[in-house]
């Protein structure tokens, strides 16, 4: 099961440790975004196992060099955009019909979330959903939201999904 780390605070103690297979800078509040992600790219690139992302800002990810761009769910219009700038793309998606839009689309990957309880992310999906759409589609989906425990993952790894992403599982 693939791990996506999903970041504000970068380190490569935090990135040593947990050996991620993807890596997101994501920093909605700093406006200094570009000069960070940049350093972030350069952080993650002696890496050569990780795949690089950045959110939403699919220009600055093929600036930088970054492997590719994480979109919102109010992006489904940039991933032809970031396809063509030859990114990889991972788009959040929260129903089955995003999920299926974003494959259609041409999304490399989707993050699916919340399945478990998150602060201010509406009700969990649970993991019996996330069996569901992972039977439904061929796009790699990225397990996401109140991901906190080995447990959690155990369970997660039992529905065939590509990996799962989690902020404060790689806290820990």
């Amino acid at each position: 099961m693939k791990k996506y780390l999903i970041t504000s605070t970068p380190s490569y103690f935090q990135l040593r440790k947990h050996r991620p297979d993807f890596a997101l800078y994501r920093d909605k509040e700093n406006k200094n975004y570009a000069t960070e992600a940049q350093n972030f790219v350069q952080m993650c690139k002696p890496l050569h196992e990780l795949k690089v992302f950045l959110h939403q800002e699919y220009n600055l990810a093929k600036e930088l060099g970054a492997d590719g761009v994480h979109l919102t769910s109010q992006q489904f219009d940039d991933i032809e955009k970031a396809k063509e700038l030859g990114l990889e793309v991972i788009i959040s998606t929260h129903t089955h019909d995003e999920v299926h839009v974003a494959e259609a689309m041409g999304a490399d990957y989707v993050t699916y979330s919340p399945v478990f309880s998150s602060p201010g992310k509406g009700e969990p999906k649970g993991v019996q959903d996330l069996q569901s759409i992972a039977g439904m589609t061929d796009v790699k989906i990225f397990a996401l939201g109140g991901i906190v425990t080995q447990e959690q993952i155990d369970a997660i790894s039992e529905t065939n999904v590509y990996g799962f992403a989690s902020i404060r599982y790689f806290l820990g």
